[in-house]
């Protein structure tokens, strides 16, 4: 007979949460009722685990396992219920629904550990809704801004109002901050969204640090004209010196690994057939684990627009919006992750994360470490995002031992 922490059953309960959308494909929002119907689902599983469940001031679901004596602190376990729009299974729920079996696991065998454990599904990771990241972990932190309760959604409706309609008091989101020594750890399992895993023919690998990303939004000033009536030595082609930038944002970040840089969306005005562009605007992502690197991947890139600016007679106008420094794993925590790898049999691969997960905010309260479970092709935010039953298990049976293994950090 199965259990919770059997990989089908794993597979079987992402299935069964992932049936809660509000699209065709896999779309759950922040504060939507697709949000309190998964809530309500990883509640039951939470409380079929031996915790007691509630939700915090900011619609997180959690549950706690008590330890040897009730009320000492914990280690908090998890990742996020919602999602991007038409999304894949795995990405966050694979987290919180290991993290319960795990949690199942002691429970059925009356296991009691020197510390609690409890388990948390964020409300709000990918900022789907709000387009404000880490919505729920930063509150979680102490970290949230009141500032984000005016953002808003496409439909114009404010976090706050969000929050109203959920039955939550915007005025109380502080309340869901944990105190400093109330959690001794944060431990966060997630599939790997990359193909490094896959590449090495491992199922799991230990997280050495997250990436810190610098966001910026690119506008290229030249001159509308005839297609076909401008010479090429006299034009100021908006969408030619775009395309050289982004060359150069792929050159300066190649020069620098582990560096990695992408420009995810461009557009041209006027953008008809027959029109010189005379604008262009695009985006662009630069990651890195080490700040150092990035931080000159983004002066020689600057340096390269501006010269290509100069050269080409047209103006650039360059804002930053979006900022976040690496976060770096706990040692003790790589360690012991890397441990319970070895004594399940698996090599302790070890790799940083190109993406961002809760774990970046939640090291502002306590230490943090992540294991990565290999998924399919590396793909991921996509409904082909895959993972094998053996995998789920086997990344169940690292995180199993690790809890039971865990030791805090020395102060």
């Amino acid at each position: 007979m199965s259990t919770p922490l059997d990989g089908a059953t794993l597979l079987e309960r992402a299935d069964a949460l992932a049936a809660i959308t509000a699209g065709p494909g896999l779309t759950r929002l922040y504060l939507t009722d697709e949000h309190r119907r998964a809530n309500a689902l990883v509640g039951h599983w939470m409380a079929e685990a031996g915790m007691a469940v509630r939700t915090d001031a900011v619609g997180n679901i959690i549950g706690r396992y008590e330890g040897d004596a009730p009320g000492a602190p914990a280690l908090l376990l998890g990742s996020h219920l919602d999602t991007v729009r038409d999304a894949g299974r795995y990405d966050g729920m694979l987290g919180v629904l290991t993290a319960i079996a795990c949690v199942g696991d002691l429970h059925r065998r009356g296991r009691r550990l020197p510390c609690a454990v409890e388990v948390i599904g964020f409300g709000d990771e990918e900022g789907t809704r709000f387009q404000s990241t880490l919505i729920g972990s930063k509150a979680v932190a102490g970290m949230l801004d009141p500032a984000a309760l005016a953002a808003v959604d496409a439909a114009g409706v404010t976090l706050a109002r969000a929050l109203t309609d959920w039955g939550l008091d915007p005025a109380r989101i502080g309340d869901a901050a944990r105190r400093p020594g109330e959690i001794l750890a944060y431990a966060e399992l997630h599939i790997e969204q990359g193909p490094v895993l896959e590449s090495l023919d491992q199922p799991v690998g230990v997280v050495t640090a997250i990436a810190g990303a610098v966001r910026l939004s690119v506008t290229v000033g030249g001159t509308a004209g005839h297609a076909g009536t401008v010479p090429m030595g006299l034009r100021r082609d908006a969408l030619a010196a775009a395309a050289e930038m982004v060359l150069a944002v792929e050159e300066e970040c190649a020069a620098r690994p582990p560096v990695v840089g992408t420009v995810g969306r461009i557009a041209a005005a006027p953008g008809a057939v027959n029109v010189i562009p005379g604008q262009t605007v695009f985006t662009v992502d630069l990651r890195s684990e080490r700040d150092g690197d990035r931080d000159a991947a983004l002066a020689a890139t600057r340096a390269r627009f501006d010269a290509i600016a100069a050269r080409r007679g047209v103006t650039l106008a360059v804002t930053r919006t979006h900022a976040a420094p690496a976060v770096a794993c706990s040692p003790a925590l790589i360690a012991q992750m890397a441990g319970a790898a070895v004594a399940e049999g698996f090599t302790a691969q070890r790799l940083p994360s190109g993406a961002g997960h809760d774990a970046m905010a939640m090291a502002a309260l306590c230490p943090v470490g992540m294991l990565f479970v290999r998924c399919r092709g590396g793909i991921s935010h996509n409904p082909a995002e895959s993972i094998t039953a053996a995998d789920a298990e086997a990344g169940a049976r690292t995180l199993l031992r690790f809890i039971e293994g865990f030791r805090p950090a020395a102060a």
